[in-house]
């Protein structure tokens, strides 16, 4: 591949820059947009935080949210001020840092959904063993109870694979030994709801894990929310498309605009050297 020929000094004056301010700056407010984004997730998430009981904080920290968002929050602040700082001060180190974590991001959620959809019972099992976690920490983590209450609310679901599941948890066992209140019992996200009802009766799970399934199945959701979960992801596959092309257009976007932005600033140095070699040297 033949070399691009040295563009004369003259000509293009020392006012001359490769560097494009449309790429420039296009690239600095698509950093500076998620740079904020971030730092309302990192507040979000430390105000969450620190909402919470110190037992509560080291009893769950696998499954909290809270932390989720903090670390999320976080690592997108590094990287957006990589990307931030990188194209206002032209400086290619930082904008090298910046294409290289979004190029590692992009691929490993493109390997994580080539190996979820590949290897779909091992996902499936690594899904059952995260809500199980989550069952068993119910009452220790406020945020974590209302996330499991949303998801049987909106999946019409009770526990991982049946409303059984509840027994892991230590207020919910079904153990003669057990002395809580909730003895044998299911959240009442769980219940059948009347739409008409204007109070939520919180205690409608009361002692339904000791029923049958045809039995309990008058006034709980007995199905797990496994099932339900692989069934609604089956029937939304281009709805998650959509949301998966949504995150990676940004990132493949910002990858595509810094690799621009290096080779236009690489090429501004060359001219540069260039123009120093041609007035300490003119013939």
């Amino acid at each position: 591949m033949a070399k691009r020929a040295a563009v004369p000094a003259g000509p293009l004056g020392d006012d001359f820059s490769f560097v494009s301010p449309v790429a420039k700056y296009m690239l600095f407010f698509f950093n500076l947009l998620f740079w904020m984004i971030s730092m309302v997730m990192v507040a979000v998430g430390l105000y969450a935080r620190l909402l919470k009981h110190a037992e509560a904080a080291m009893a769950c920290l696998a499954v909290d949210p809270a932390i989720l968002l903090i670390m999320v929050g976080v690592l997108t602040f590094l990287i957006t001020f990589c990307g931030c700082v990188g194209s206002l001060r032209e400086n290619i180190c930082l904008l090298q840092v910046f294409s290289v974590c979004l190029t590692i991001i992009f691929l490993l959620q493109l390997a994580a959904g080539v190996l979820g959809f590949v290897f779909s019972d091992e996902a499936r099992g690594k899904v059952s063993e995260i809500i199980n976690g989550a069952i068993v920490h119910y009452r220790d983590d406020l945020d974590l109870q209302n996330l499991i209450d949303f998801g049987q609310k909106e999946f019409s679901c009770c526990g991982g694979v049946s409303y059984k599941d509840w027994s892991q948890n230590m207020y919910f066992n079904c153990t003669a030994t057990n002395p809580s209140r909730e003895r044998c019992s299911v959240p009442f996200s769980c219940c059948l709801h009347d739409a008409d009802q204007a109070v939520i009766n919180t205690m409608c799970g009361h002692g339904m894990q000791a029923r049958g399934y045809l039995e309990a199945s008058a006034f709980i959701h007995t199905n797990g929310c496994i099932d339900k979960l692989v069934n609604w992801t089956h029937s939304n596959l281009f709805l998650l498309g959509g949301i998966a092309l949504g995150l990676a257009l940004p990132q493949v976007v910002g990858i595509v605009l810094a690799r621009l932005l290096i080779n236009q600033i690489r090429d501004q140095i060359k001219l540069q050297l260039y123009n120093q070699q041609h007035r300490a040297d003119p013939w």
